[in-house]
C-alpha cells in the first residue's frame, strides 16, 4: 500500500472511528490512483460485517453499473466508486430508505478533504439526485475537475424508460472521453 492509499484508508478509519459504519474502498478499484470517481448515494442496507463499496457487491446496481462501466470501455483502474453519504444509514436488518436532509449535508461535509486525497482524478460523475448535490462542493474544492451527472445505476430506475440507460452511457462515454484526452 502507498502512501496516499494509506492516507485513503487512515481518512476511512478516522470516520469509522468517530462511530461512523464505514465500509471499505474496493481494493480492484483505482484507489488514490484513480481518474474517474463514480459518486453513488450511500451503502445500501445488508450484512455490516466487512462490508466494501464495489461493482462486485451482489446487487442489481453493482451489476448494471458493471455493465456500463464496460460497456463504456473504461478500466477498472481508472475509476473509484464512492458514495455521497458514505457510512452506513440502515439499521442492521432494515429496509433501504431514502436519506434524510441532515444525512446529505454531513455526507457533503466530509466531501472536501476526501477529494484532496484522490490527485489524479480528471472527472466525477454523479449517479443520480442525492450525488447531484455534491456538484457545488466539488466545483468550490475542485474547480478543475470537469462534474458529469447521469441517472442512478439502480435496476428501479434503470428499468423504467430506455432513455435511462442511454442516458448512462452518454455520460460514461464523455467520461471515458476525457479519459482518453492526454493530460
Amino acid at each position: 500500500m502507498d502512501d496516499t492509499q494509506r492516507r485513503l484508508e487512515a481518512w476511512r478509519r478516522a470516520l469509522a472511528d468517530s462511530g461512523r459504519r464505514m465500509p471499505r474502498f474496493d481494493a480492484a478499484d483505482g484507489g488514490a490512483a484513480a481518474r474517474m470517481l463514480v459518486l453513488l448515494e450511500t451503502p445500501g442496507p445488508g450484512d455490516d460485517a466487512e462490508r466494501t463499496v464495489s461493482r462486485d457487491n451482489p446487487t442489481g446496481t453493482a451489476r448494471n453499473l458493471t455493465r456500463f462501466l464496460a460497456d463504456a470501455r473504461i478500466a477498472r483502474c481508472d475509476t473509484v466508486l464512492w458514495n455521497t453519504v458514505p457510512w452506513i444509514v440502515h439499521e442492521s436488518g432494515a429496509r433501504n430508505r431514502p436519506l434524510r436532509r441532515g444525512e446529505i449535508r454531513e455526507g457533503l461535509s466530509v466531501l472536501p478533504d476526501w477529494l484532496v486525497l484522490l490527485p489524479r482524478l480528471r472527472v466525477v460523475v454523479l449517479a443520480g439526485r442525492v450525488a447531484r448535490e455534491a456538484a457545488p462542493v466539488i466545483a468550490a474544492h475542485r474547480p478543475e475537475l470537469p462534474i458529469l451527472s447521469m441517472p442512478h445505476p439502480s435496476p428501479t430506475i434503470v428499468c423504467t424508460s430506455p432513455a435511462i440507460p442511454a442516458a448512462i452511457m452518454t455520460t460514461l462515454w464523455q467520461a471515458a472521453a476525457i479519459l482518453d484526452t492526454p493530460d
